[in-house]
C-alpha cells in the first residue's frame, strides 16, 4: 500500500466514523467535537485531491466559525436532556421505520449503480496547465457560473432575512437608545441650574 492510499483510507475512515459519532453521541458537545473532526478529515481528503483552496476554506469557515458557533450555542443553551431522551424514545419506532426506508432506497440505488467510462474525465475541472486551483476556481465562479453564484448568494440572503424576521421580538418594556434624539438635543433644555440656598433643600 502506498503512502497516498494509506492517507486516503485514514482520512476517509476517520470522516465516516466521525460522521456516525455526530449522530450517535449522547452529549451535544461531544457531537460538535466529532463534527469538527469530520470537517478536518474532509479537508485532508480535499488536499489529497489537489484542492488546497477548498480545504483551507473548509478549515477556516466550517471549523473556525460554524463549528465553534455550534459549540458555543450548545454550551450556552439550558437543554433538558432527560426530556429530549423521553421524546426520542417515544418516536423510536417511527424513526427506525423511516431510517429503514431510506437505507433500502440507498441500497437499491447503489445496487444498480453503473459508472460510465468517461465519468472520470467529466468530473475533472477544466484547469489549464500552469493555473493554480484557486485561480481556476475563481474563473469558474466569477466567469462561467457567475449568475448561479450570485443567485445562490441571494437565496442565502433571503433565508437569513426570513430567519431574522421570524425570530425577532419587539419588547415594549425595554428602554431603547435613541441616537438621533441624543445628538439633536438642546443643552439649554437638557439641564437646569438650581441656586440652592445654604441650609435649604430643593
Amino acid at each position: 500500500m502506498t503512502a497516498f492510499a494509506f492517507t486516503f483510507y485514514l482520512f476517509g475512515v476517520t470522516a465516516v466514523i466521525a460522521g456516525l459519532m455526530v449522530v450517535l453521541a449522547r452529549n451535544p458537545v461531544h457531537s460538535v467535537l466529532w463534527l469538527i473532526l469530520a470537517f478536518i478529515s474532509s479537508a485532508g481528503l480535499f488536499v489529497l485531491m489537489g484542492a488546497e483552496f477548498v480545504a483551507m476554506l473548509l478549515m477556516i469557515v466550517y471549523v473556525g466559525a460554524v463549528a465553534v458557533l455550534f459549540l458555543f450555542v450548545v454550551m450556552m443553551l439550558d437543554i433538558d436532556f432527560a426530556e429530549l431522551k423521553e421524546d426520542l424514545l417515544r418516536h423510536k419506532l417511527l424513526g427506525f421505520l423511516i431510517g429503514g426506508v431510506i437505507l433500502g432506497q440507498l441500497g437499491f440505488g447503489f445496487a444498480t449503480w453503473r459508472t460510465a467510462d468517461a465519468a472520470g474525465g467529466l468530473r475533472m475541472a477544466p484547469i489549464e496547465p500552469g493555473v493554480t486551483n484557486t485561480h481556476a476556481l475563481g474563473m469558474l465562479l466569477y466567469d462561467k457560473y457567475l449568475l448561479l453564484f450570485q443567485v445562490s448568494g441571494l437565496v442565502l440572503l433571503v433565508a437569513m432575512i426570513g430567519a431574522i424576521l421570524l425570530t425577532i421580538r419587539h419588547r415594549r418594556d425595554v428602554k431603547r437608545q435613541d441616537v438621533l434624539a441624543q445628538m439633536y438635543r438642546d443643552p439649554a433644555q437638557a439641564m437646569e441650574l438650581k441656586d440652592v440656598k445654604p441650609g435649604q433643600g430643593l
